[in-house]
C-alpha cells in the first residue's frame, strides 16, 4: 500500500470516529434536555395542582399520635369546588362516589311476607336497636328503591329479627322463621341463584338477628350481612359484611361541642359488668380519683339525666364491649361531644373503610385498660383539641332522621352497601 494510499484511509477513520463522537455528543444533548424537560412538568405539575390526599391505615389498635385535620379542594367536574376533611380515608374518592351512589344505586325489596308480623315493618324507632327500625322505614320510602328488580343493584330481604324477639318467638323458632322466609324466596324468585345470594343483604341491630340465621349458613356466608354485632371471633366478614351503627335515639339532650373548657373529668364509664373486660374496668379503675368508673348504671333516682350530663364534663369516655363488642355507648359519646375511647377487641367500626377513626377516637386492646389513666394522661392538650374537633364534625354521621337527610347514619350505610354492589355473577 503506498504511503498516500495509506495517509486518505486514515483521514476517512478520523472522519467516521469524529461523525461518531458528534453523534453521541448530540444524544447526549438531547437526552439532557429531555430530563429537564420533564423534571421541569412534574415540579409545575406539583404546584399547579394539590395530590389527593389518600390514608392505607386501618384503626390502629394504639391511641392515635397523629390528629391533625387537613382539608383538600374536590373538583367535582361540574364547575364547583367542595371542602372535605381527610376524617376520610379517600376523601376525593368518597365524595365522587357519594354523588354517584346518589344517583344511581337502586334497591328491590322483596314484597312477600305479611308487614303485620315481621316484614318490611320496623319494630320501634326508640331504644337502643333503633337502627334497625330507622333502616327499614327509610329504604321503603327513599329513592333507593326499585321496584323493577332488573334494575337493582342489591336485594333486601326484610326480615325483621328484633320484631320476632320483640313478639316473645323463641330462639328456635326464630331460626325456623328465617330459614323458611328464605328459601321462599330462592324457590320463588331467580335473582338468588344467579349469585348464590352475593347481591343480597339483611339488617338486624338486635344480637339475636345473628343467632336466628344459623340454620342458614349460606345467607351468613354469601349475602351482606348488616349488623351492630360486627365481631371478627363471631364470623364478621369486613369485606363483605357491613357494622350497622347502634344509636340510642332519641337522644335525651343535645349534641356536645366545642366546650372543651367544661370537660375537666379525664375518663368516664358507668354501665354492667356483663362482659370480662367491664368486671376488669370496674376492678382496677372504680375507686380512682381521676377517672370516674361505675361499675353499674347511674340510677335514675340520683337526679335527671345525670348519665347523659356526665357526659358532657368528660374528656374521654370509655367504651368497653359488653355482651358483644358494640355498645350504644359509642354514638352517645360521639353526640355528646365525649371523645371515645375504644376498649373491644375483634371490632370493626361502624364505617370504618370510609372513616379514619384515628382523628376522633382512641382505639386500645383490652389488655391496656390497666394502663389506662395513664395512656389518657399522656395525650396531649392540643392532640386532645384535635380529637374533640374531629368529633364534632363526624356527629351527622351517627344521627338517624326519618326521612333522612345528606350523609347521615343511613346513607353512610347506603354507601357502605354501595360499595359492596360489585358480585361475581356466578
Amino acid at each position: 500500500m503506498t504511503a498516500g494510499k495509506l495517509y486518505q484511509q486514515l483521514q476517512q477513520q478520523q472522519q467516521v470516529q469524529l461523525s461518531m463522537c458528534s453523534l453521541k455528543g448530540s444524544l447526549l444533548t438531547l437526552a439532557i434536555l429531555t430530563l429537564i424537560s420533564f423534571t421541569y412538568l412534574s415540579f409545575n405539575s406539583l404546584h399547579s395542582s394539590p395530590p389527593p390526599s389518600i390514608s392505607a391505615s386501618s384503626v390502629s389498635l394504639l391511641p392515635a399520635t397523629e390528629t391533625t385535620t387537613k382539608t383538600v379542594v374536590v373538583d367535582v367536574g361540574d364547575g364547583e369546588n367542595d371542602e372535605i376533611s381527610d376524617l376520610y380515608h379517600s376523601p376525593r374518592v368518597f365524595k365522587l362516589n357519594y354523588e354517584e351512589m346518589e344517583q344511581n344505586f337502586k334497591i328491590y325489596i322483596y314484597p312477600d311476607g305479611d308487614p303485620n308480623t315481621f316484614y318490611q315493618t320496623p319494630r320501634k324507632l326508640t331504644g337502643k336497636y333503633a337502627s334497625e327500625g330507622y333502616f327499614f322505614q327509610n329504604i321503603r320510602e327513599s329513592k333507593f328503591r326499585t321496584l323493577d328488580p332488573d334494575q337493582a343493584h342489591l336485594f333486601f330481604i326484610p326480615i325483621s329479627c328484633h320484631k320476632m324477639r320483640g313478639k316473645g318467638t323463641s330462639y328456635e323458632n326464630m331460626t325456623v322463621i328465617v330459614e323458611n322466609y328464605v328459601e321462599s324466596l330462592i324457590a320463588k324468585y331467580p335473582y338468588w341463584n344467579r349469585t348464590l345470594g352475593a347481591d343480597h343483604f339483611f339488617v338486624t341491630c338486635h344480637d339475636v338477628g345473628v343467632r336466628a340465621t344459623e340454620r342458614v349458613p349460606f345467607l351468613i356466608k354469601n349475602a351482606i350481612r348488616v349488623v351492630c354485632s360486627p365481631s371478627y371471633d363471631v364470623g364478621f366478614i369486613p369485606h363483605k359484611d357491613v357494622a350497622l351503627p347502634q344509636v340510642l335515639q332519641p337522644f335525651a339532650l343535645p349534641a356536645g361541642g366545642n366546650d372543651v373548657e367544661n370537660r375537666t373529668t379525664l375518663g368516664f364509664w358507668a354501665g354492667h359488668r356483663n362482659s370480662r373486660i367491664r368486671v376488669i374496668l370496674a376492678r382496677v379503675w372504680e375507686n380512682d380519683t381521676e377517672l370516674d368508673i361505675s361499675s353499674n348504671r347511674i340510677n335514675r333516682a340520683t337526679g335527671h339525666l345525670v348519665y347523659q350530663k356526665r357526659f358532657y364534663g368528660t374528656k374521654f369516655c370509655i367504651c368497653p364491649g359488653g355482651s358483644q363488642v358494640n355498645s350504644a355507648r359509642i354514638a352517645d359519646s360521639i353526640h355528646y361531644g365525649c371523645v371515645p375511647v375504644i376498649l373491644s377487641n375483634y371490632y370493626d367500626l361502624p364505617f370504618n373503610d370510609i372513616l379514619d377513626w384515628h382523628k376522633f377516637s382512641v382505639i386500645l386492646k383490652e389488655q391496656d385498660v390497666y394502663q389506662l389513666k395513664q395512656i389518657l394522661k399522656d395525650i396531649p392538650d392540643n392532640q386532645f383539641v384535635s380529637l374533640h374537633k374531629n368529633l364534632i364534625k363526624v356527629q351527622k354521621h351517627f344521627q338517624w332522621n326519618s326521612p333522612p337527610i345528606k350523609n347521615d347514619a343511613f346513607h353512610m350505610v347506603m354507601y357502605d352497601l354501595w360499595l359492596r354492589r360489585h358480585v361475581i355473577k356466578y
